[in-house]
């Protein structure tokens, strides 16, 4: 049998996984399956020609409120889709650089939110926890990322939503500096400071990402002198209440900045916090009425507008010019203030968000819930600041994330301050990437270590796929299954970013359970390759059936 070329093996990958994890809420169009694998096969011979196409072969899922030609940009709204003639800018150029798109995703409907639900396309769910939101307003966006489906993902941010998706479904999202990447194209929420960001799963691809859709070369950043990198940090008490757990895994991101070298200063959060309440309870969100409220007086098909959307945007209607006057002058102080309150910190951290809400808790009270997640994120573009949104490990099992934010045009600094951040990464395996098996090396060579040998809780079932080198399929399947010989292994983030990319087919990466009830990023199989496979959980592990 022949085998694919890269490009059109990942795009065939990432449709099984889209049918394996049956999660169609993510998704508002997927192009043709025929289509797709068209331009995979034009991609895959223009990199045989000798073509240098710097992402080749990733794949990017689009948010629905940005252009995608051939495809409706419905903002999370089917009564307002039109069909764009040309995708937007920044669609543009990383098709240009060889990425394939292959849908469009969900969001809170006009990109009003911080939750994930607000859509008449369905709530999208967290990535690995079905009971919690995945965070808005570019939620689609995130769980194509974390799920493994796209390679990149593009989302907006207004108030928080490149970043609070990334938080909550463990990957990475950059807000750059406004007007870095072009918003043409792009259904506004408040234009005037509205950005596009990327997600990706590791740092290094979404900063190649970013670097190929900005529009100029970025300024330099603000002239600073040398020494170590200067962090300023609130103290816990400022913060808010946290979920629990959340203070202590702050503290310990500020921590691991400190270990590698980063001097820690305090910082009054004041000014940020009052402005993060300006950009709802104040004037500012009647610029959310000048985008679509003329859409929404008059909506043709008012069944699929959501309420609370429509709601808010709405109530903007009557605010009186002399209030977004008066807002204006108060949030110059609060600018003046913050700035100041910085001093000479190359960058301020911050949790993401303060907490991680269930789907429950946010259908319950959608405008409390929201308010609370953009505490921490509501202020940036306000202040005319860019922000990193990195993973920082899990609490209770779930990820945990923090967001480094510093002055405009400091998006390489705020970059190179996230990668000391960044832990290293668990990874599963069960099979060809064991101590001593074939796929071994390729742990070893991105620098990987052996953390320990253990078991996956019980309910997993194994199976001998016909691959070449011979390797295991693991298969969650909750009742019937049984505890799988594996090992934990550790690596730089960046090295798994590298090992996903080159995943063959049928193997995946999703979330594996323990036996002492974590989980962590492990190698998963598609379940259309388990069909002519050979069940072999009888030996409880993959060295075991090779040793019969």
């Amino acid at each position: 049998m022949t085998t694919p070329a890269p490009v059109l093996a990942r795009v065939r990958a990432a449709h099984a996984r889209i049918e394996a994890v049956d999660r169609p809420e993510i998704w508002i169009d997927l192009r043709p399956l025929s289509e797709v694998e068209a331009e995979a096969g034009t991609l895959d011979a223009r990199v045989s020609a000798g073509e240098h196409l710097p992402l080749a072969g990733r794949l990017l899922a689009v948010k629905g409120n940005i252009d995608v030609a051939g495809l409706p940009t419905t903002a999370g709204c089917p009564s307002y889709a039109y069909e764009p003639t040309a995708d937007a800018p920044a669609v543009a150029r990383l098709r240009a650089a060889g990425a394939l798109v292959i849908g469009t995703t969900n969001l809170d409907q006009f990109a009003t939110g911080l939750v994930g639900t607000r859509s008449p396309y369905g709530a999208v769910r967290h990535a690995h926890d079905p009971s919690l939101i995945s965070g808005g307003s570019s939620s689609g966006s995130a769980v194509a990322v974390a799920l493994g489906i796209a390679d990149l993902s593009l989302g907006t941010d207004t108030a928080g939503s490149g970043r609070v998706p990334a938080a909550f479904n463990g990957i990475v999202g950059l807000k750059p500096t406004r007007g870095l990447v072009p918003t043409d194209g792009v259904v506004p929420a408040c234009a005037s400071l509205d950005c596009v960001t990327v997600f990706a799963r590791t740092l290094p691809e979404a900063e190649q990402a970013l670097a190929l859709m900005t529009t100029t070369t970025p300024r330099s950043a603000p002239a600073r002198t040398p020494g170590p990198w200067r962090i300023a940090v609130p103290t816990t008490g400022q913060l808010g209440e946290l979920d629990p757990g959340w203070a202590e895994a702050y503290e310990a991101a500020a921590g691991r900045l400190h270990a590698a070298g980063a001097h820690l200063q305090p910082v009054d959060l004041a000014p940020f916090l009052e402005a993060a309440a300006l950009l709802y309870e104040g004037a500012f969100v009647a610029e959310r009425y000048t985008a679509v409220g003329a859409f929404i007086d008059t909506a043709p098909a008012a069944d699929d507008l959501d309420p609370t959307v429509a709601h808010i945007i709405t109530a903007a209607r009557g605010i009186p010019a002399h209030r977004l006057f008066a807002d204006r002058d108060r949030l110059a102080v609060l600018r003046d203030a913050a700035m100041t309150a910085l001093s000479d910190a190359d960058a301020l951290l911050l949790p993401t968000a303060p907490g991680h809400p269930t789907l429950a808790e946010v259908a319950a009270d959608p405008l409390g819930a929201n308010a609370r997640l953009g505490r921490f994120t509501n202020s940036t573009n306000l202040f005319d600041l860019c922000a990193v949104a990195a993973p920082a490990g899990d609490v209770a099992g779930h990820p945990f994330g923090v967001m480094l934010i510093g002055p405009a045009h400091t998006d390489e600094r705020l970059a190179r301050i996230t990668s000391l951040l960044t832990p290293p990464t668990r990874l599963v395996v069960a099979g060809a990437h064991l101590t001593g098996q074939p796929l071994n090396p390729q742990l070893l060579a991105l620098g990987a270590h052996l953390l320990r040998t253990t078991t996956t809780a019980p309910v997993y079932r194994l199976h001998a796929l016909r691959t070449d080198p011979p390797k295991p399929g693991l298969e969650r399947v909750g009742e019937g299954g049984a505890a799988i010989d594996v090992e934990v292994w550790e690596l730089p983030p960046e090295g798994l970013g590298r090992l996903t990319a080159e995943l063959p087919s049928p193997m995946t990466l999703g979330r594996v359970e323990l036996s002492d009830g974590t989980t962590a990023p492990g190698f998963l199989c598609e379940p259309y390759a388990l069909r002519s496979a050979t069940d072999i959980t009888v030996h409880g592990g993959w060295r075991a059936y090779l040793d019969r």
